[in-house]
């Protein structure tokens, strides 16, 4: 990942949070104003959750624009947002949360729900295309046989994940 696209976002790394190394990363509202802290443990252990988060939420990950740009592009992790970013493409990452301000900034708006290829992603983009209900919402899955968009960058490149997503979205 291009430290320049992490540096943007606001990743900041800890090598040691609670005995484990940890990326951390600011949710924030629809004036990009702080309103939580997520955090992602590197190492996962048994028993212990892999993600954490301060505050009491109602934010997303903004990349390279975020909402604010076109395509609206939303998908669940930090590491899906970033692979996206590192392909030239915006998006915005819930983290599994919902915001309550995503009505408001979709309205009227194509909104790509890029969820993981998996059936709790169809869940989750049928639960979102029903709460945004005054936008168009369609789904964009990863190219074939990636669960994700981490896995999509890894397996075939920013080259051919940026094709991709042209080719669905354009």
């Amino acid at each position: 990942m291009p430290r320049s696209i992490a540096d943007a976002v606001g990743v900041r790394f800890d090598p040691d949070f609670a005995g484990r190394a940890a990326v951390f990363v600011p949710l924030l509202d629809k004036e990009d104003a702080v309103s939580s802290l997520h955090g992602r443990f590197l190492v996962v252990r048994k028993g212990q959750n892999k993600m954490l988060t301060f505050g009491p939420g109602n934010g997303t990950i903004n990349v390279l624009g975020g909402w604010k740009v076109e395509p609206f592009i939303i998908v669940e992790g930090l590491f899906d947002a970033l692979s996206l970013a590192a392909c030239g493409w915006p998006s915005i990452a819930t983290i599994g949360r919902w915001a309550s301000w995503l009505p408001e900034v979709a309205d009227g708006r194509v909104v790509w729900v890029a969820f993981d290829a998996t059936q709790s992603g169809e869940v989750d983009f049928a639960a979102y295309r029903e709460r945004l209900s005054t936008a168009t919402v369609r789904r964009l899955r990863p190219p074939p046989r990636c669960k994700d968009w981490n896995t999509a960058l890894v397996k075939r490149g920013n080259t051919t994940v940026s094709r991709w997503l042209r080719d669905n979205i354009l």
